[in-house]
């Protein structure tokens, strides 16, 4: 009951944040329509309840969970699914509408539900016991990181001022996870996505004297910065890691861990595991490449446009993209579901750096990253998503053939597998589950 009291405050906090931006919508008197009354003193009062029940049960879910920040998003999304989009018009007496153009009229709904979600766990962050410092090497390693990838944004000295403040507030939030390059790029792309959300869609429109603009028509325009915040984020976080552990291996007088890095071997049959998996994770992608029409373009990267040509050059490509998983997620996958979920994870990432941004870019084009060229790469990142999940799936399941991640050669390697065993299972579902809304939410934003 503890956790549901600390949540229902919690769900307050972020009710009366999300209140605020019910008041400038004018959504109050349908939320008051629910007790017979379009009063919008009853409306708030009525979304404040819902507030602290959806609080509580919040509280109640992540108890034992990390990362509250990536749990607060996902959550917000998905109580937009089951409040707007299906449990009030039900309680409303009309049907419910799960199509595009539905969840699009409650875009501005959604955002609402993802302050809501991102305000909630915060103050059910800071109310947790414990206190977390953040040294002055983790705050300067990232904002280093933010503003080497800073650029990619495209915004000049802005986008210098917010690759720093992106990089410092990562540094804030996450401290130093201590993980590999994999699950910080997930986790840095899921952050970007925040940053996306708080700066291009909320924050810009307000220094420029425009006001809040959360409706659906400014959002499909900002979806052009999108891709940029995603990459930016995911190479802040990766470069902030490295930087780690270049900063430990030249400061560090304990070699131990680099040794047993090395010990625990197999990093050869790895890159093979990788290689495997991309090929099927490749040969699943095909299907879709055949269904759209997409090899002959792949084929113009040779020079041809032959689609037997764009499957080979498809495949290499896949097996490629295959060796760099197993580089980044090695040892980090424990069973097929977290497989799955980086796969998933990372099959989004590379549809933004492959689909979005280095084909177009090798085919002598700018990056396409406005919404009406998202709306047309669906397709790609349905094909994606299903490339990840093999990918992750299979390589999961080769690399727990030939060494399982409880098996190491000595003591102190086996407390760290255990170590990351238990980092997965508390972290890295809020990473799939966040990263698989924001694939969700994309017909939403740009159609």
């Amino acid at each position: 009951m503890r956790n549901a009291g600390f949540g229902a405050l919690a769900g307050l906090a972020g009710g009366v944040v999300f209140g605020g931006v019910m008041v400038r919508i004018g959504f109050l008197p349908t939320v008051a329509a629910i007790v017979r009354t379009d009063s919008p003193v009853v409306g708030f009062a009525v979304h404040l309840l819902i507030a602290a029940i959806v609080g509580g049960l919040f509280g109640l879910l992540v108890a034992r969970q990390r990362e509250l920040l990536f749990w607060g998003l996902a959550y917000g999304v998905l109580w937009w699914f089951l409040g707007p989009l299906t449990l009030l018009p039900l309680l409303l007496g009309k049907p419910v509408a799960w199509d595009v153009a539905a969840a699009q009229a409650l875009v501005p709904s959604l955002l609402g539900h993802l302050a809501y979600g991102a305000v909630t766990a915060a103050v059910l962050a800071l109310m947790a016991p414990g206190e977390r410092r953040i040294g002055p090497g983790i705050l300067v390693r990232a904002v280093v990181a933010g503003l080497v990838v800073a650029p990619v944004l495209g915004l000049g000295w802005n986008g210098l001022i917010v690759g720093v403040l992106l990089g410092a507030s990562y540094a804030v939030v996450f401290g130093d996870p201590g993980e590999g390059g994999g699950p910080a790029l997930v986790r840095g792309a899921a952050f970007g996505f925040a940053w996306w959300v708080l700066a291009a869609v909320t924050v810009a429109p307000l220094l420029a004297g425009r006001g809040l603009q959360w409706t659906p028509g400014a959002v499909r325009t900002a979806v052009v910065s999108l891709p940029g915040f995603l990459l930016v984020g995911a190479g802040t976080a990766l470069l902030t890691g490295w930087l780690g552990g270049l900063s430990r291996a030249v400061f560090s007088d304990d070699v131990r861990h680099a040794l047993e890095g090395r010990l625990a071997g197999g990093r050869v049959i790895s890159v093979w595991h990788g290689v495997l998996a991309g090929l099927a994770g490749g040969a699943f992608f095909t299907g879709v490449m055949v269904a759209v029409g997409f090899l002959p373009t792949v084929a113009t990267l040779v020079g041809s446009r032959s689609a037997a040509v764009g499957l080979v050059i498809h495949l290499l490509i896949s097996q490629v993209v295959g060796v760099t998983y197993a580089v980044f997620f090695r040892r980090r996958s424990f069973d097929p579901a977290s497989g799955i979920g980086w796969g998933v994870s990372y099959g989004f990432l590379w549809w933004v750096l492959g689909n979005l941004t280095l084909l177009p870019v090798l085919l002598g084009d700018a990056p396409r990253w406005s919404a009406s060229a998202l709306a047309g790469s669906f397709p790609s990142l349905v094909g994606h998503l299903a490339y990840g999940a093999v990918l992750g799936l299979v390589y999961q399941r080769l690399e727990e053939r030939v060494g399982p991640w409880h098996r190491s050669r000595s003591e102190a390697a086996a407390a760290r597998a255990v170590a990351r065993h238990e980092q997965t299972l508390g972290a890295a579902p809020a990473l799939w589950s966040l990263t698989a809304c924001v694939a969700l939410l994309i017909p939403i934003l740009v159609s």
